[in-house]
């Protein structure tokens, strides 16, 4: 496994980690057990760097991972990332919705806390939330501060509302078919040292060879309706996939591998944060790491995703 420190801060994290949304109906994995063997095969396998938020499963990924870490033994030597969604920003709600954030992970502190979204529909002041996060860490319950789908004016406006801290980084969606982050976010956060956290940055599973223009399943989880894997849309990305097989053949890795490690290689500021459903995706995920394929590798994959054009216009 590699690591990378988490922007400006001391801590270094593997540069794959593990993201827990599928500890929630979204996804499926409801049964505690299972998801511990999930947290128990990622800590076999190197990853340090767990992502949760409160509202995956309305705490149930919180809890199951917080349960997990404390079982296995290992809380100290993790570091665990969390968010609070835009709802929950007002300054007493920042304090409240921490609360239970620790209680649900059975911790006294969180590594990270992140801003999940902009309180876009709740007119909640961005300097109120962010003096509130910052006094957290001034308690020691919150060691370090991010933001997740902020949009680089946003960043800033968040940033200046700091007095003592730093941000350290900001969560987008990333991935080899949607790139709209290199645009203005990935360069920004470059310039001033914020780690980029990459969520999806499998695309739903389009990009890891399971799927094919001609087997599109009906999915039953929060696929249902993605525009990746609209038609229309999918034959563009299937073009992408045929590459990562390809250029995996050559280093005998998966197309989910070679997909990851491009991220990875795009720029020292991205750690990956895939998803799992079972141990064994854990170990495939890691697998991402510790390698690199060659420029013309890279090139080609550059080339080819620059001409998909993922449409949301599908209705």
């Amino acid at each position: 496994m590699e690591f990378r420190y988490l922007g400006v801060s001391d801590i270094k994290v593997s540069t794959v980690g593990l993201g827990t949304w599928q500890f929630s109906e979204s996804w499926g994995v409801t049964n505690y057990e299972e998801a511990k063997r999930i947290v128990e095969r990622a800590i076999e396998v190197g990853i340090n760097f767990f992502d949760t938020a409160a509202v995956y499963g309305r705490g149930m990924s919180e809890t199951f991972l917080g349960k997990a870490l404390k079982e296995l033994g290992v809380r100290e030597d993790v570091v665990v990332a969390t968010k609070l969604p835009g709802e929950f920003l007002s300054r007493h709600d920042v304090f409240k919705g921490t609360k239970r954030c620790l209680e649900r992970l059975g911790t006294s502190y969180v590594d990270l806390m992140q801003v999940h979204w902009p309180p876009l529909w709740n007119n909640f002041p961005t300097c109120e939330y962010m003096r509130a996060l910052e006094e957290l860490m001034h308690q020691g319950v919150v060691r370090y501060i991010g933001l997740s789908d902020f949009p680089v004016e946003l960043v800033e406006s968040a940033w200046s509302c700091l007095s003592t801290e730093d941000l350290v980084s900001n969560q987008v969606r990333y991935n080899l078919v949607e790139r709209d982050a290199e645009k203005e976010i990935i360069p920004y956060a470059e310039a001033y040292g914020l780690s980029i956290l990459a969520w999806s940055p499998l695309a739903k599973g389009a990009l890891t060879g399971k799927y094919t223009p001609d087997n599109l399943p009906e999915f039953k989880d929060v696929r249902t309706g993605s525009a990746l894997f609209h038609p229309d849309n999918f034959r563009q990305i299937y073009e992408v996939v045929r590459l990562l097989k390809e250029v995996g053949g050559k280093h005998g890795k998966t197309p989910g591998q070679v997909a990851l490690n491009w991220l990875l290689t795009a720029s020292d500021t991205v750690i990956v944060i895939p998803g799992a459903k079972t141990p064994e995706q854990v170990e495939e995920n890691a697998g991402a790491a510790g390698w690199r394929m060659s420029f013309d590798e890279w090139l080609e994959l550059e080339q080819a995703s620059s001409k998909v054009r993922i449409s949301r216009v599908i209705w």
